[in-house]
């Protein structure tokens, strides 16, 4: 038997192909084209991808906002934060989220302002009693992403990095804390 990286004997591009082979060949080309139709499609019309802006913003600028968000902002007695408005701003840092955790009103929309201040960090947000239920985004350094986000059902959300950043990676947690209004 011959390598099967040796050329082929004769010309086999010229040959006639079989007619089962053109047939699948034509499925697949269809099926293709269906699939590729469909996933632009629930891209542009589904509700599940994240919007917002971004911006290009300096790590200290960002860490300023932030800074200024938590000073306006209320504390529970467990160091919650409760946000002054409709803006909370979170930034990951090796290795914790500034700006969590915080308190937030069920089914009221909030804007998100997302930042890193050291390298890129996964985004991740999930309910703690379930996985299946989960967003992940990844936030870099040099820039502010806003994302309108609403919590219908309260409970507690874990917010987790999912993006390996450095040893301490593996503790870089915190929590939305969403309650009745």
């Amino acid at each position: 038997m011959s390598d099967p990286l040796d050329e082929p004997e004769g010309n086999w591009w010229d040959e006639k192909v079989n007619r089962r082979e053109t047939m699948w060949l034509g499925i697949a080309g269809l099926w293709s084209l269906g699939i590729f139709g469909w996933m632009s499609g629930f891209t542009r019309f589904g509700d599940q991808n994240p919007v917002g802006e971004t911006y290009e913003v300096t790590p200290e600028e960002f860490q300023a906002a932030v800074d200024e968000y938590k000073e306006a902002a209320d504390e529970t007695e467990d160091g919650h934060l409760i946000p002054p408005g409709d803006s909370v701003y979170i930034a990951g840092r090796r290795f914790d989220w500034d700006g969590l955790p915080v308190v937030l009103e069920a089914g009221r929309e909030y804007d998100i302002h997302l930042g890193a201040y050291d390298v890129q960090h996964g985004f991740s947000v999930r309910p703690e009693e379930t996985l299946s239920k989960q967003i992940n985004l990844q936030i870099f350094p040099d820039h502010e992403w806003v994302i309108p986000m609403t919590f219908e059902e309260p409970g507690t959300y874990q917010v987790i990095c999912n993006e390996f950043c450095g040893r301490g990676h593996n503790g870089m947690q915190g929590k939305f804390i969403v309650e009745e209004p």
